[in-house]
């Protein structure tokens, strides 16, 4: 077991909540991980958070998506964990260094997408450029709102995947 877990598992229930809720954004997905502790590995930990997501509805899928900023941006809509903005950095580097023109095409895939689907686009950005993101937001423009909202959560699950892994090894 990491040390991560080890000292996370005897936490307070509040305490492993806020500790664990940077790595989706979720309170009620954070409540319910740290109401399935003792977790003993990190294959136990994504296992415990997917089928916690999965289990959640939209609300709780909309408040995780809330806690990202927008593709090219760094502050989110809500105020986010300190350490989930760093990660939103991290996860965005590549398409940081992207060319203005690029940089203005997702700005406005961004406000098409939240004008159709009245809430923030979101991908799995790591390891992606700019250009990357802007084809698969303009594919998933031509998504309907059941189609979307499924891929969103799955993007978000990868995300939460990626987050947990960097916690649990400090």
């Amino acid at each position: 077991m990491s040390e991560v877990l080890a000292r996370w598992n005897g936490l307070p229930l509040e305490e492993a909540v806020c500790e664990i809720l940077p790595c989706c954004g979720s309170r009620t997905w954070a409540a319910s991980m740290a109401s399935k502790r003792p977790i003993q590995d990190e294959a136990s930990l994504l296992a415990a958070s997917d089928a916690i997501w999965q289990s959640l509805g939209k609300p709780e899928w909309l408040e995780a998506f809330r806690s990202h900023p927008r593709i090219g941006e760094t502050s989110a809509e809500k105020l986010a964990p300190a350490q989930s903005s760093t990660w939103s950095e991290q996860e965005q580097e590549k398409a940081a260094t992207a060319d203005e023109a690029v940089k203005m095409a997702l700005k406005w895939g961004n406000r098409e997408y939240e004008q159709k689907f009245g809430r923030i686009f979101i991908v799995c950005a790591t390891g992606k450029s700019a250009r990357e993101i802007l084809e698969i937001l303009r594919r998933r423009l031509h998504n309907d709102e059941a189609t979307e909202l499924q891929q969103a959560a799955e993007e978000q699950r990868q995300i939460m995947h990626i987050r947990l892994r960097k916690w649990v090894t400090g």
